[in-house]
């Protein structure tokens, strides 16, 4: 990890795209501005964890989901196709 002194009003540039400026020093706390493209998402730890966290868990949903319909038997999956949203009815 490098580490790095700045005062309030200097910046660390990390590469050409994105500049992290201290806005701020009060307390504890430093007020941080960030400019990076608007492709490169920027989130707080914590934030960030929740979002994989929740990825994770519907990926594994998914999973499940996928595992459960390939174990049902081809009676209920033809049942399952015919009602699905978008099928059209079919003529008996």
């Amino acid at each position: 990890m490098l580490v790095l002194t700045r005062k309030s009003g200097q910046s660390i540039r990390v590469g050409d795209s994105i500049l992290l400026k201290v806005l701020e020093c009060k307390g504890n706390y430093v007020k941080i501005g960030i400019t990076a493209p608007p492709q490169l998402p920027v989130h707080r730890e914590e934030i960030y964890l929740r979002i994989r966290e929740e990825n994770l868990a519907a990926a594994r949903a998914k999973d499940t989901m996928d595992t459960l319909l390939k174990s049902t038997p081809d009676e209920l999956r033809k049942i399952s196709e015919e009602e699905a949203p978008g099928s059209s009815p079919k003529d008996h």
